[in-house]
């Protein structure tokens, strides 16, 4: 089952459609996480007919998401290209649903000069969790999606808390749909690309801490609800971790891409802080 949200053609209002080839079934919900909070969301998906849509606009997928919560530094090449031993504990940070933005929607970035870029597995909840255990919280998964942590690395590095680099507005695309697990594998190849050279390129076999696992760790601390959103880390290949590092650029364009669910195309818009002479 492949899920969207999709904007309407006033372009004000969205509308959570269910994907059958190359068109989308209108489904009862404003987005996917509206959907998701239905308790019957997957036989109403299941044997939904009627008006059809092509030509797709695809908007935030979880626009209201009530939790986006990221982990960082989870795959081992990256952990070592960013110099740090594995850890223990999964890294955490969270976002807010501002942050979020549709697979091909312009990304403006206004006063940070070192805007990076990290290819992720994005993982949607479709049940809630509050303590679970791994196996309780695979079953709480409701799909997978694509997504890119954007991350303003200036800002990032001016504390060690790491939020005011990660929390910018409409910054962080996701989508363009979700896919539910009996679709795909579940390991994934996720890959990053600048201007159509291949930067990131890893497989989520490689992670320190797995979708389920993540979502049972997280869930001892905070309950988590139908449309919540977990961005599961990059694989190694982010330009802060280049010799010398390398940042994205005004007109820049960033392609994610994850093999079995399908890939964002982001336009990049930076205008960055002048810095003064010395």
């Amino acid at each position: 089952m492949k899920l969207a949200t999709l904007r309407t053609s006033s372009g004000r209002t969205t509308a959570a459609r269910a994907m059958d080839g190359d068109t989308y079934l209108a489904l009862p919900a404003t987005d996917v996480g509206a959907f998701l909070a239905q308790e019957n969301w997957r036989s109403v998906a299941e044997k939904i007919r009627g008006e059809r849509t092509t030509n797709p606009d695809f908007a935030p997928l979880l626009p209201a998401a009530g939790k986006v919560i990221c982990c960082g530094l989870n795959y081992g090449d990256h952990i070592q290209e960013m110099g740090r031993d594995l850890p223990e504990y999964p890294t955490l940070f969270a976002k807010y649903a501002d942050t979020l933005l549709g697979a091909n929607d312009a990304v403006e970035v206004n006063g940070s000069g070192r805007v990076d870029w990290e290819a992720e597995l994005a993982v949607i909840v479709g049940s809630e969790l509050y303590q679970a255990d791994e196996d309780q919280a695979a079953e709480a998964i409701a799909g997978y999606t694509v997504a890119n942590d954007v991350s303003m690395r200036d800002w990032q590095n001016r504390t060690l808390q790491w939020f005011q680099g990660k929390a910018w507005d409409r910054t962080t695309p996701v989508g363009p749909i979700m896919v539910t697990g009996d679709e795909v594998d579940q390991h994934f190849q996720v890959r990053g690309y600048v201007n159509g050279e291949l930067v990131q390129d890893g497989n989520t076999r490689t992670l320190v801490f797995g979708p389920a696992k993540l979502l049972s760790y997280i869930s001892q601390f905070t309950i988590l609800r139908p449309g919540d959103l977990v961005l599961t880390g990059t694989p190694g290949g982010v330009g802060m971790g280049m010799n010398p590092p390398r940042f994205l650029q005004d007109g820049d364009t960033l392609i994610t891409e994850i093999v079995g669910i399908g890939r964002l195309e982001n336009r990049f818009r930076i205008n960055a802080p002048v810095t003064a002479s010395a």
